[in-house]
């Protein structure tokens, strides 16, 4: 495994609950089958040496006596055939071994039965001495269960294993409401309320599921009644307005009345924008209005919106830059043309002076179009860049119109490109100014 897989693994397992939760079983497992074994193993060692080794000592004497001096071979072959021992003798009549072709599986040594080191009044524990000179050595045959200790340590293994497995299984069931509540909780982060949590059980959890439901009802309220507000104020503000503007245009132009009734429209067509600009935030966001898509040339539309923009603001330069073989995308023109038109006056807006006119840049970048609007202004200060396209929100608190409105332009630009699956990009560009992108998918 390489170094950045073995970080990776690393982060995801600080990160994730479950596998966390299955290292500690296993862990758990381990130790607990460790310690259960050293216990045994003092206190059956703490056993042999208090009570079996005299067993042993007297057992051994009295087979060493049944064999007989000089030994006999044949009642030393009727104890192995009757008990699961080995028997060696070696002397100067007899040397027999009831085992000859299978020595190594047989133990002759005393610190084979023993795993404390031994005492210097055992050495012959195992071993006796005829008194003709023979020397008989028992030892412990393991041939007819050699293989059950081994299949018990296994299925000792697998059990713990299994025992592991399930726990682990009822752990995660038990947090599985975990599950239903972090889904939830990004379906509501999305603004999507329509389906609330799952309560599947009636605990902690279940509690919490309860309380985030009810925490997202109350949230999906304030913004229903917020957004209702908004559309019944933007609703009520159209007529009068319009009504204000039909009046306004049949003053008669007489001296100082024609220059404070031009400066009356301007202010009654900047009120109508702003009326408009809600609405369609309001659409957008709650999303009440489908997209009308149709096939589009992304470099007719750049030169539609510049030609346009000329046409109502003379003197304004803008820098056109397209890139040839540009795909055709599906797309609602009237609100691209907004979002175009919104990014564009404010490049102009805090353009004032550059040296440089705004650049307006299409092109291709991975798999969509990129549409680059970039101004050469100061820029926006780096901790004021993630709100940019919050509603209302505004570098500067004087929300003048002259140097911004209100704040609702890029939310505005921000809610089409993610109507139209977009990504909506803003960063302060190299060499200063602001540069927002809108890359949207072929």
């Amino acid at each position: 495994m390489t170094q950045a897989g073995q970080i990776n693994w690393h982060q995801r397992l600080r990160h994730s609950l479950r596998w966390r939760l299955v290292v500690l079983f296993i862990l758990l497992a381990l130790a607990m089958s460790g310690a259960f074994l050293f216990g045994m193993q003092k206190a059956l060692g703490t056993g042999w040496r208090d009570a079996a080794r005299p067993l042993l000592v007297d057992y051994v004497d009295r087979v060493a006596a049944e064999i007989g001096s000089p030994p006999s071979v044949d009642r030393a072959q009727a104890i192995t055939q009757r008990l699961p021992v080995t028997v060696r003798i070696s002397g100067p009549q007899v040397n027999w071994r009831s085992h000859p072709d299978d020595d190594d599986a047989h133990r002759h040594r005393r610190d084979r039965w023993m795993d404390d080191p031994p005492d210097p009044g055992d050495e012959r524990l195992l071993t006796r001495t005829t008194a003709d000179g023979h020397r008989i050595d028992f030892g412990l045959s393991i041939k007819p269960w050699r293989d059950r200790p081994r299949f018990i340590g296994w299925a000792t293994l697998t059990t713990l294993l299994l025992l592991t497995a399930l726990a682990y299984a009822y752990v995660r069931r038990l947090l599985r409401p975990l599950d239903d509540i972090g889904a939830g909780a990004r379906r509501f982060g999305t603004g999507d309320f329509a389906q609330p949590i799952a309560v599947r059980r009636r605990d902690e959890l279940g509690d919490l599921a309860t309380d985030v439901n009810a925490m997202a009802a109350s949230i999906h309220q304030m913004l229903e009644a917020k957004r209702t507000l908004l559309l019944a104020i933007s609703h009520e503000l159209r007529s009068p307005i319009t009504r204000a503007r039909l009046n306004t245009e049949l003053l008669v132009e007489d001296g100082d009345t024609g220059a404070r009734r031009s400066a009356l429209l301007r202010d009654l067509q900047e009120m109508a924008s702003l009326v408009n600009d809600l609405l369609e935030s309001e659409r957008l966001g709650a999303g009440h209005s489908a997209l009308h898509r149709e096939p589009t040339d992304p470099a007719a539309l750049a030169r539609e919106v510049v030609d346009a923009l000329a046409q109502s603001h003379p003197g304004a330069a803008v820098q056109l830059e397209l890139a040839d073989g540009l795909p055709t995308l599906n797309l609602d023109r009237t609100r691209m043309r907004l979002l175009l038109r919104n990014l564009l006056d404010n490049a102009l807006r805090h353009s004032a002076g550059a040296p440089q006119p705004p650049v307006l840049r299409v092109a291709l970048q991975g798999q969509g179009v990129a549409f680059t609007v970039r101004d050469h202004g100061p820029g926006v200060p780096a901790d004021a860049l993630p709100h940019l396209a919050e509603p209302f929100y505004r570098p500067d608190t004087s929300r003048e119109r002259a140097t911004g409105g209100v704040g609702l332009g890029l939310y505005l630009c921000r809610l089409v490109a993610q109507a139209h699956g977009g990504v909506f990009r803003v960063g302060n560009a190299e060499g200063g100014g602001l540069e927002v992108q809108v890359l949207l998918p072929v």
